[in-house]
């Protein structure tokens, strides 16, 4: 029986999946990675910092394959990809807690934060540049409810909206999830004429 998802003759691809909080975003991404190859490394950037985390955590080890390969790094994913074995799909879990984990690591400078997850995002496109790899990226999207009463938590939506702007303008495809249903709001070509 040929095996459709053959690594050679396919055509990688940047893919950014937004949405909520429990919008569905990990069980999709999970499940189109799933599609596109056997060969899968996810990069968990969550950190176990309370009870809940940790029950987090230990519910989406349980929910992917055991065949895939984990990495687990809180801020520096590229640098943990240039390391690791090739893979034909790489999935990002995700782009929401990396910016989190970086901005608390500079959280006394924002100038310091923001070019930190400028940098980190740049090497993580840098990485899909050089590999062969479909790289899934999944990301909340936090501007949509009222503006933060601290302000850390302003300057975080707004690192994290410039991130996945960053993100959405390099990806082939974009999802946009809402109550576990994928839309998609960007495909290859569709939207590459517009212009902000």
């Amino acid at each position: 029986m040929t095996d459709n998802r053959s690594e050679p003759t396919r055509r990688r691809q940047l893919i950014l999946i937004l949405g909520g909080a429990r919008g569905g975003k990990s069980s999709f991404a999970q499940s189109l990675a799933a599609h596109t190859s056997e060969n899968v490394t996810l990069v968990a950037t969550a950190q176990a910092g309370d009870e809940e985390m940790r029950r987090r955590i230990e519910e989406h080890r349980r929910s992917r394959p055991q065949s895939w390969r984990t990495i687990e790094e809180p801020l520096h994913p590229a640098a943990a990809l240039r390391a690791a074995p090739p893979a034909g799909v790489v999935l990002l879990d995700c782009l929401t807690l990396l910016a989190s984990n970086l901005l608390l690591q500079h959280e006394d400078s924002p100038a310091a934060a923001e070019r930190a997850i400028d940098d980190e995002v740049a090497d993580l496109l840098r990485v899909y540049a050089e590999g062969d790899a479909t790289l899934i990226v999944v990301s909340n999207e936090v501007g949509l409810s009222v503006v933060p009463p601290y302000q850390l938590g302003r300057i975080y939506r707004d690192l994290l909206g410039r991130a996945n702007q960053q993100i959405a303008a390099a990806a082939d495809r974009v999802y946009w999830m809402l109550a576990g249903l994928p839309i998609e709001v960007k495909a290859s070509g569709l939207a590459e004429t517009w212009e902000p």
